[in-house]
Parts: C-alpha cells; structure tokens; sequence
C-alpha cells in the first residue's frame, strides 16, 4: 500500500508551493479515459492519491482488463480544485502501470501457442523504477506475469559477480550455509557446463544469462527436471516465444518494466 509520506511527495513535487492553476471553484467530476488499448493497472495507486486528496472514486473497469479506446477506466467527483490537483498523478501513474501490464500480456500471448512451453511463466526482474517497484512489480501481475523477487532477501541469487570472487561452487556452498532453509538459491550460469556443476553443487534454480535460445536448450537438457530453470539477458517480447520453445520454466525480462511505454490515457472533466 500507498503511504502518506509518498502520496504527499509526489504532489509536492507536482503542485508547488503557489497553484493559482487550479484555483477553480465548485464541485466536479472527472473521467480518466483510455485513448489506446491496453490492459489497466494502477488503479490503487491513483485511487490513493484521489482519496488523500478528499476525492471519491469510482473504477469503472479492473485491474487486468483490457479495454479499447473511449473506454472510461475511473470517475473521479468532489472539490473541483482537488479533482484537478489528483488529475496528472492519476494519468501518470495509471498510465505508466498500464503500459508495463500491456507489454506483460503481449509476452504473455506470445507463449501461449508453443506447445513446447508446458508451465513456461513470464516474469519481471529487479530492473524498475526507483520508488515504484511496488506499482511495476503489480503491473506484471496484472498483465499475466510473475514478479520474481520482489527484493535481495527474497531470493538468494548468485551472479557473475559473485563467482569471480568466489568461484561457483565455493559461491554456493557459502550462500547456501548462510540462506534461510525456506529460501531458494539460484545461480545464474553462462554454458550448460556451468549449468551442470551448480545443480550439483545444489542450486534450486539455473539462470541461463544472455544465451541464445539453441544453447538454452541445450543447457535446459543438461538440468534434473526437480530444479527450475530460466533464461534471462535482453529477451524482448518478439523473441519470447524462441525462448519458450526450449522448455525453460522462466523468461524474465527487464523490458517489461523498464521499456514499456506509458498507455496513453486522458483525464476530461464533466461540462
């Protein structure tokens, strides 16, 4: 959830310290229309801003929807200089989340005719914008996706980083000894040999990093089928479906956080 403290910086940054912008008289409704379609998220956050502001709000649509062009996603009725002071926040953060749930669901849709794929799931990664995880990380949710982890503590992930100080075995024996038992260890891998020597030296999942899809595949064969895999590095949602015909059980991409462009929406007040 939304705290205060984020709702009141995000305003003072938008408003100022002297709206003479707003300064309108009298009570309003306003409608936030979608001009392109899309998949809806953000819906919660724009819903807080408005309440803090004294503002009722009505969804007119879900979050996860798909809607077209005209369709009225929220209404929005009180003090008119309220109803306006909210209007850009909840464009903004509506249409940002909007664009990262539609990007989701095209990865989504890409996948879902390879019969090869069986569980295949479509996840984000960690790359998202500063103060906004919680909203981009939903967006995925809404638009079909897995969040992956949310945080460092949510997953113990050893990268490359870590084995060129420590070597790969040496990194996960130490990891390992040092995780919770409730917490799952993944390694992230480079050649199908190093796919093996981590799920022998016990990795719960093998992150195939950068890789074509043949050499993904390849690495895949070369895994027990009790440890998870993915393949992650640049996979854009033209090439998503290549990856998921290797029988990976992850394809996580950063473009869906942060390469998805806003959906474009509009705020219109009531004449």
């Amino acid at each position: 959830m939304l705290t205060t403290e984020t709702i009141e910086r995000w305003l003072g940054e938008d408003i100022g310290h002297r709206d003479v912008t707003n300064d309108v008289p009298g009570e309003t409704t306003g409608k936030l229309i979608a001009t392109e379609s899309g998949v809806i998220a953000g819906l919660d956050a724009a819903t807080s801003v408005f309440e803090y502001l004294g503002v009722a709000v009505t969804p007119v649509v879900g979050t996860g929807d798909r809607v077209d062009p005209g369709t009225t996603i929220l209404e929005a009725f009180g003090d008119a200089q309220a109803v306006l002071r909210g209007e850009r926040l909840a464009v903004n953060l509506v249409g940002h989340a909007s664009g990262v749930a539609t990007r989701t669901r095209r990865a989504v849709h890409a996948i879902e005719n390879v019969t090869q794929t069986g569980q295949t799931r479509i996840a984000a990664t960690r790359k998202t914008t500063p103060g906004l995880r919680g909203i981009e990380k939903r967006a995925v949710v809404a638009g079909g996706g897995d969040t992956h982890r949310l945080t460092l503590s949510g997953l113990v992930m050893i990268k490359d980083n870590h084995i060129a100080e420590l070597g790969l075995t040496e990194a996960i024996t130490r990891f390992r000894e040092r995780k919770s038992f409730v917490t799952k260890l993944e390694v992230e891998v480079e050649t199908p040999e190093m796919a093996v020597q981590a799920a022998e030296a016990g990795a719960d999942i093998v992150l195939f990093d950068n890789l074509n899809p043949a050499t993904v595949r390849e690495g895949v064969m070369c895994v027990p089928d009790d440890i998870l895999t993915e393949a992650s590095g640049g996979i854009t949602v033209d090439a998503v479906d290549a990856y998921a015909e290797t029988g990976v059980d992850i394809i996580s991409m950063g473009s869906l956080t942060h390469s998805a462009p806003s959906l474009d929406l509009s705020f219109r007040m009531d004449e």
